[in-house]
């Protein structure tokens, strides 16, 4: 029976994951407001060590159109203004000797839909987690050795979890495509 319970406490847990990098994938996908984490993917050399860009700058958003990244050294200033160029965010950083200015266009309507897609993918690939999880499961349950009943009851169990986590992907994918959608 322990081993029955480590095995859905893994699934669980596996499914769990899935939702956790499924959040933070979304978090790349813009929605045309800004915020700190578009930049997240953003590393610069700071002293021979590649080093996320949050962790040499302060990053805020001063309206909803606007980045501002103030780094900690100024003469850092040129090297985050190129690190954000190579990122290839589709951002125009503009330097103004004290701090770099980003503004976020607005998006055009082929664009949310373009981003709508692409939260569709993401979405797509957090289920398939998730029946994975839920496949390696049923496989382990079928390897101990239980009664039919048993194995019948906690397969209904991990079926359960995997259809509460398909729903909360769901609602999910919900507010993330009503937030690319509204203008």
């Amino acid at each position: 029976m322990e081993e029955l319970e480590f095995i859905i406490e893994a699934c669980e847990e596996s499914m769990s994951n899935a939702i956790k990098h499924l959040e933070k994938e979304l978090l790349n996908i813009r929605a045309g407001k800004a915020n700190p984490s578009m930049l997240s993917s953003v590393k610069l050399d700071y002293y021979g060590s590649t080093t996320p860009l949050s962790q040499i700058a302060n990053i805020n958003t001063p309206d909803a159109q606007t980045l501002s990244v103030q780094p900690w050294e100024k003469d850092k200033l040129q090297d985050i203004e190129k690190a954000i160029m190579v990122a290839n965010l589709g951002f125009n950083p503009m330097n103004n000797g004290e701090s770099i200015i980003i503004n976020i266009p607005p998006l055009t309507e082929e664009r949310r839909i373009e981003l709508v897609k692409i939260a569709k993918s993401e979405i797509e690939d957090a289920k398939i987690s998730v029946r994975n999880a839920r496949k390696d499961a049923n496989n382990d349950i079928k390897k101990i050795d239980i009664s039919t009943d048993q194995k019948a009851i906690s397969e209904e169990d991990v079926q359960n979890l995997t259809d509460k986590y398909t729903s909360k992907i769901d609602s999910i994918f919900a507010s993330k495509e009503k937030e690319i959608l509204s203008v």
